[in-house]
């Protein structure tokens, strides 16, 4: 029922992931900004944990077959129906054949798009997520892939309206804020440095993706040497590895690590580190 034009960076099915199965070694998955993915979905009238696409940075063109009502979220980007520009936080109706065109964001770095109905792809291990690290549901999208659409759950009302469009992201260039409690093993970390953490400039690296952000930039010294056996980890973990530069996992981290985790961040700052650009500037601030 829809067809990918073209998919950007990286475009792929992502619902609230494979909860539950971490004892297994089976990574949750998931979309990397779940309150983007609710939104979508409920400007369609969808279940919150109905599958959507989640495009990165550079947006997606995707082609109706059928009529479809469709609804975007999460990153800051043009949206056209056609050549005609789409209206921010409302749904928008596809005639078959109309094109829908997601632009490169410009604030922010995931878009979801979600259709009545919800994305039709096989169920794995109970989610329709693609996982880029263990391969885990269908493959990130190409063009030329179409895609089947789930019947609506009711005659559909759509439940935002314009006035209910949440704040855009930060810009590329804005200081992302990120909060995080003391993790389980704040004490590998120096506890001045713990304490100077706000202070501390970070850049997100290039090599970001959907299994963590990266920072660099500057260093987190730690209090001690060695390593721990592999512990279990969470999406807004921090690790700190050898090199002093921190790792916040985001939706497709492993079920287990091996480096400190001096941190957890709220589920707000984990919102927003799935949408930290390459490049832009990032704080951590520390509370116990």
């Amino acid at each position: 029922m829809i067809e990918v034009v073209a998919p950007g960076t990286l475009l792929t099915v992502q619902d609230l992931g494979r909860a539950g199965l971490a004892h297994l070694g089976v990574p949750r998955s998931g979309a990397a900004d779940v309150r983007a993915l609710r939104r979508a979905n409920a400007l369609v009238g969808n279940a919150p944990g109905d599958a959507a696409l989640e495009a990165t940075l550079t947006g997606a063109v995707l082609r109706a077959r059928v009529p479809l009502v469709v609804g975007v979220a999460g990153a800051s980007a043009p949206v056209f129906v056609g050549d005609v520009p789409a209206p921010v936080g409302r749904p928008m109706r596809l005639a078959p054949g109309q094109i829908l065109d997601v632009g490169e964001a410009t604030a922010g770095a995931r878009t979801y798009i979600a259709v009545r109905g919800g994305i039709d792809v096989p169920l794995v291990l109970g989610s329709r997520s693609t996982d880029v690290l263990s391969g885990l549901g269908p493959a990130p999208l190409a063009a030329g892939d179409t895609l089947g659409v789930g019947p609506a759950a009711a005659p559909g009302q759509e439940l935002f309206a314009a006035s209910a469009v949440p704040e855009p992201p930060p810009g590329p260039r804005d200081v992302v804020t990120l909060r995080m409690l003391a993790g389980p093993r704040a004490d590998w970390a120096a506890p001045d440095a713990l304490r100077d953490l706000a202070q501390t400039p970070f850049v997100a690296s290039e090599r970001s993706n959907r299994v963590g952000l990266r920072l660099t930039g500057a260093m987190v010294e730690r209090a001690r040497d060695g390593e721990l056996p592999s512990e279990g980890v969470i999406p807004g973990a921090v690790q700190l590895p050898p090199s002093g530069k921190p790792v916040i996992f985001l939706a497709d981290h492993p079920t287990t690590g091996g480096y400190p985790v001096i941190g957890v961040l709220d589920s707000a700052s984990l919102a927003a580190a799935a949408q930290v650009r390459p490049g832009q500037p990032v704080r951590l601030v520390s509370s116990r």
